[in-house]
């Protein structure tokens, strides 16, 4: 690649991808260069002659002692051994690097397997940064306010650094910024309460600023200066993420010139390991502070980070505590008087105490009871529908609710967000807390209009072109539940849990339900829970005695279990019948090797397995993945394979070869996983297991008896299971109709299935009214109902459509309380169902259509 002109690689596309930088590039003011562990120079920046009196063409695969002194080499190779974490950099000031006796600051890392070192001129005087650091932090901790914390650390940024402006630049939730506090020259404009859009910083731009919390562009009319050469022997640029010499994207430099501005400096600000914030500065004209300046005004932005999270730490905790005093008062008085439950007025007094609102909505057992600003009792009905559809189990909150209920606008001035705590007596039980309208100014800094603007590096990222304040006035909005009030609101309604289970469990007809639907389970289930119960018993012993240490025995014993549990649910999805082979080594692969999961790769048939083998070969292979992750292939680069097949008397044959990965022995200790590995399929299965720990990495030959294979699925295999949907039969082919199912994930799930069977347009309903008022508008093909919809049916819904001659299917947990009398032709599915389900249901309709 040519070196006549810099080289950029920046892609913007998509950003859910690891930040990918301007590489190959740095800032005049030094120069860089690279060496593998031989200590041999792999890359030189275009520039190095200004400062050390060679060409770079000249220095490329030289050694490293052709360039700097034998004790500068000495020193770098001390400091490189305490590199330690991933994103660690150490800097030496003042070393002489050349044989001149010329002084340079220097800053090294690891890139991959190169050791980047980068140097710049040593400042002649840098005084005692340290020293000034220490004053300054003192001075910070006497500040009482938030306010004054954040002025006070403007302040000292710019003491440090001798910056024109510092910004105290402060994220919200949605990614957006505002200036909250700042540092200026006399005579600078102030930028003080103005906010930037989310697209200011990118995605890319927010993960490196965790990564790397401090920068500098010196002077934005700088040439960046490319890196020789572009490209390594496998194509690829220098990672420069860690870089301190790093150029930047020249949207960016565009940015900054839009603003006037000849040089920038920014430090993170990181509490609780997400990005909070950041000291943004600016200066007109070019400045180079010296590394050791860099170094102190990054090491007050740790510590800057550090007070102000424990800070806000200490404000939420006093907060919490008082809070939880409170509820433990109120459920203290609830378990006392149970109708307190449905007195509106009086829940609202006491929490309002601990959470701040202006309204409060009790809905239990099918009753509402309102008090303060709330919507009337119509309007809440619509807003329970919203609630079903978010969250039926946890806290929900949102600071506009229109934007979930766009008929809400009619009262957002009296209930414009809410917190919805869900009680699980009954499905659809809430405590509502709503909260008025907040009518505020917005100064933005810049016309937001102006955001998607084209300029000269295209269309993926352009900054505003005016940084004038653009006020806009925000409606509809609440103030925003912090964090610690959803944690309080957590804490109430598991409060209000354990009191309404133990009033249920006083209450006869709730214990009579309870004793019906336990007749009905209990043979069912008595055999496989003292079986699962005797296996967990034995994995605790077998991972407890065999566990170095407390640490070791939980995530040892957590994998396990999660590994059984993973293969149950695979294989009760199917009614406890067979279960794909390939579907449960995607599993296990997915959940517990993650982004590594790609390197495992396997081949067979579309193998079925009886339950027991299912489970035995989960474990087996979680000991397997979890071993490799550990010691072998995957601890490394390296990969696995694993193959089977069928030998001639039907037994399954499974081999699994780690490749590529470090050096492996043979266990010089036989721990639990490894006993799994070895016996589990001999002993359980009646099988054979043959491990061999050889140098290049593990291999296993395993053998499962015929008996415990169902067969070979000749469908398609696709991820999790299924055929393949080309061929898979399509009953409702063009055809338009309705779902009524009040759960969130049932219904989009039950709409895939829907639409995997040839439908062509499914209206989702939550509501038995909802779906009446479309019916009353709309003619359908068909129909699929969830029966019982918490505080009441879907049987108004099929009569209707009964009279209609629309074939329907009722959706159910249980089976009782559908009339066989009142709807004779209706199908029935018990949850959890899938197309081929819904397939065999619909295809009965269609089939006593032709009879007729």
């Amino acid at each position: 690649m040519s070196t006549d002109a810099p080289i950029y690689q920046v892609d913007l596309t998509n950003c859910d991808r690891e930040p990918i930088h301007i590489l190959g590039n740095i800032q005049p003011f030094g120069f860089l260069v690279t060496v593998g562990t031989d200590w041999v120079i792999s890359r030189v920046s275009a520039n190095i002659s200004e400062f050390v009196g060679k060409a770079a063409d000249e220095l490329l695969g030289e050694p490293l002692e052709n360039l700097f002194t034998q004790g500068a080499i000495h020193n770098l190779r001390n400091r490189l051994a305490l590199l330690r974490g991933p994103d660690a950099v150490e800097r030496l000031l003042g070393e002489t690097l050349l044989a001149d006796g010329t002084r340079f600051d220097v800053a090294l890392h690891f890139s991959g397997e190169s050791i980047v070192i980068e140097a710049e001129p040593a400042a002649e005087d840098v005084g005692d940064a340290g020293g000034l650091v220490r004053t300054l932090m003192s001075r910070l901790s006497q500040m009482d306010s938030l306010t004054a914390f954040l002025r006070e650390g403007a302040r000292q940024v710019r003491a440090i650094t001798g910056i024109d402006r510092v910004k105290v630049y402060r994220f919200d939730a949605e990614g957006s910024g505002e200036v909250v506090a700042e540092s200026l020259r006399p005579g600078v404009e102030s930028f003080l309460g103005l906010h930037y859009p989310a697209s200011d910083i990118p995605a890319q731009a927010r993960r490196l600023y965790i990564r790397n919390i401090f920068r500098i562009i010196c002077d934005v009319n700088a040439t960046p200066v490319p890196i020789i050469p572009g490209l390594d022997e496998n194509g690829l640029p220098l990672d420069q993420s860690l870089s301190i010499l790093r150029a930047v994207s020249p949207i960016h430099i565009e940015y900054l010139r839009n603003m006037g501005v000849s040089a920038s400096l920014s430090i993170s600000i990181v509490v609780n390991g997400r990005l909070w914030g950041l000291f943004a500065c600016h200066h007109y004209s070019p400045i180079q502070p010296s590394l050791a300046i860099r170094t102190a005004a990054e090491l007050f932005g740790q510590m800057f980070s550090l007070m102000l999270e424990s800070r806000e730490r200490a404000e939420a905790s006093d907060y919490e505590n008082r809070a939880r005093a409170t509820i433990d008062r109120v459920m203290a008085t609830v378990a006392q008087n149970s109708d307190l439950l449905a007195d509106g007025q009086w829940i609202g007094e006491v929490i309002l105490d601990t959470i701040p609102a202006d309204g409060v909505a009790v809905h239990i057992g099918g009753r509402t009871s309102l008090s303060g600003l709330t919507p009337s009792g119509e309007q809440f009905r619509d807003v329970l529908a919203i609630l079903h559809q978010a969250s039926s189990n946890q806290i929900f909150a949102t600071e506009s609710l229109l934007t979930l209920l766009p008929e809400a606008a009619a009262y957002s001035d009296i209930a414009a967000g809410l917190l919805a705590i869900p009680l699980s007596r009954l499905p659809g039980d809430y405590v509502v807390l709503f909260r008025s309208e907040q009518l505020r100014s917005v100064r933005w800094a810049g016309s937001q209009e102006k955001a998607i603007e084209y300029g000269p590096n295209g269309p993926r990222l352009t900054p505003r072109k005016s940084f004038e304040a653009w006020s806009e006035l925000v409606k509809g909005r609440s103030l925003p539940f912090t964090a610690s009030e959803r944690r309080v609101a957590e804490g109430l309604r598991v409060g209000m849990l354990e009191v309404l289970v133990r009033l249920s469990e006083e209450a006869g007809l709730e214990r009579k339900r309870a004793s019906e639907r336990q007749e009905l389970l209990i043979a069912e289930l008595n055999h496989r829970v003292r079986n699962i119960l005797s296996l967990i018993r034995g994995l605790i012993s077998q991972s407890r005695d065999r566990s170095d240490s407390v640490e070791d025995f939980v995530s040892n014993l957590e994998g396990r279990i999660q590994s059984l549990a993973r293969a149950h649910d695979q294989v009760t999805k199917d009614r406890w019948g067979p279960g794909h082979l390939a579907s449960l080594i995607e599993t296990e692969a997915s959940a517990y090797l993650g982004l590594k999961s790609t390197r495992l790769s396997f081949n067979g048939p579309n193998i079925l397995l009886q339950p027991l083998a299912f489970t035995t070969l989960a474990l087996v292979f979680h000991e397997l993945l979890t071993n490799a992750v550990k010691y072998g292939a995957l601890s490394d680069g390296g990969t696995i394979s694993l193959d089977w097949r069928l030998d001639p008397d039907g037994s399954l044959l499974l081999d699994w070869v780690e490749t590529g990965g470090p050096a492996v022995t043979a266990p010089t200790r036989r721990g639990f996983g490894t006993t799994i590995i070895e016996k589990a399929i001999p002993h359980d299965l009646g099988g054979a297991a043959d491990i061999h720990y050889q140098l290049e990495g593990v291999r296993a030959h395993f053998c499962v008896p015929s008996r415990y294979i169902a067969g070979i699925d000749i469908t398609k295999h696709k991820p999790g299971g299924g055929q393949d949907a080309a061929a898979a039969p399509k009953p409702l082919a063009g055809k338009k109709g309705i779902l009524l199912e009040d759960s969130m994930i049932i219904a989009l799930d039950a709409e895939d299935a829907l639409r995997l069977l040839g439908a062509q347009d499914v209206a989702v309903f939550s509501s038995a009214r909802t779906a009446m008022k479309y019916l009353d508008t709309e003619a359908v093909d068909f129909a699929v109902l969830d029966f019982n919809l918490g505080i009441e049916t879907s049987e108004n819904i099929a009569a209707k459509l009964q009279s209609a001659n629309v074939p329907f299917v009722f959706a159910t947990g249980y089976g009782e309380g559908i009339s066989s009398d009142r709807f004779p032709d209706a199908a029935i599915v018990t949850k959890p169902y899938g197309a081929p389900d819904l397939a065999k249901a619909f295809a009965a309709f269609q089939q006593a259509e032709a009879a007729e």
